[in-house]
């Protein structure tokens, strides 16, 4: 893009259907049905830690509240624990074979908070993910707050994890959910018993393989990933020019899908 953003937003990639317009909440929010392979319920998806000590205490409530829908009416399909990170570079973030990695640094004025990319293969399996998080913006007042960090890293995760955003309109009341988007994510810091009910619809099914990693994990076993500078074919622009959607075909059934949701021009 040619113009600078005047503000940060979330910017989510991964695996997803174009955004509908107008923006309401979803009935259901499965991304697309994409999901990780696996043969029996509850499964473990291992989040590996390549964050500084300013994230770590994030992605410890993000494991667990993924983890355990403590006092919630839902089924319980996974857990996430974590392991060691093998992203390498953060600036990179690669990713690796069955893992989701998890990074932050200074990733520039760009116009996002946080970034998460899913690649699949035979059209609905997972086979890894990355989420990046932007400590050019948590450096700043406007972000460097625990509700914005708890709701970024929950939401980039539950994107590695098959789910959509229940709301996409930044203006409507709370859903007390990281999954919905804000302007003050005070209420939105943890999931809700709509994404465990989601988790449970997506999850209902066993498949006769699994795409998750066993360990020991091996770094460099990544599948094919995407860059900022390499989301591919623009196919849909949505929420009146905020949102694009992108497509890169990797070859022999695998596919990533990219969503960007710009700032405000």
């Amino acid at each position: 893009m040619s113009r600078a953003p005047r503000r940060a937003v979330l910017l989510v990639v991964g695996l997803a259907l174009a955004l509908v317009a107008p923006a309401s909440v979803s009935a259901t929010h499965s991304w697309g049905g994409y999901h990780w392979a696996r043969t029996a319920n509850p499964f473990t998806v291992k989040l590996g830690d390549n964050v500084t000590s300013a994230w770590d205490s994030y992605l410890d409530t993000t494991v667990a509240d993924w983890s355990a829908p403590t006092g919630l009416d839902a089924t319980k399909v996974l857990d996430a624990t974590k392991v060691s990170g093998t992203a390498g570079r953060v600036k990179q973030c690669r990713a690796t074979a069955g893992t989701v990695q998890i990074c932050n640094t200074t990733y520039g004025n760009n116009g996002w908070l946080g970034v998460a990319s899913i690649s699949i293969t035979g059209g609905t399996h997972i086979t890894q993910a990355t989420v990046k998080l932007n400590d050019t913006y948590f450096k700043t007042s406007t972000y460097n707050t625990p509700a914005w960090r708890n709701m970024v890293m929950c939401q980039e995760v539950g994107h590695a994890f098959g789910l959509d955003h229940q709301d996409t309109d930044f203006s409507n009341p709370n859903l007390g959910t990281c999954m919905d988007y804000t302007n003050d994510p005070t209420t939105n810091q943890h999931p809700n018993a709509h994404d465990f009910e989601q988790l449970a619809a997506i999850y209902a099914h066993l498949d006769g393989t699994t795409t998750l990693a066993s360990a020991p994990i091996v770094k460099g076993t990544s599948t094919g990933q995407v860059t900022d500078a390499a989301w591919g074919r623009q196919v849909a622009v949505t929420n009146g020019g905020r949102g694009a959607t992108y497509i890169r075909d990797l070859g022999a059934g695998n596919l990533i899908v990219t969503h960007v949701l710009w700032a405000g021009r």
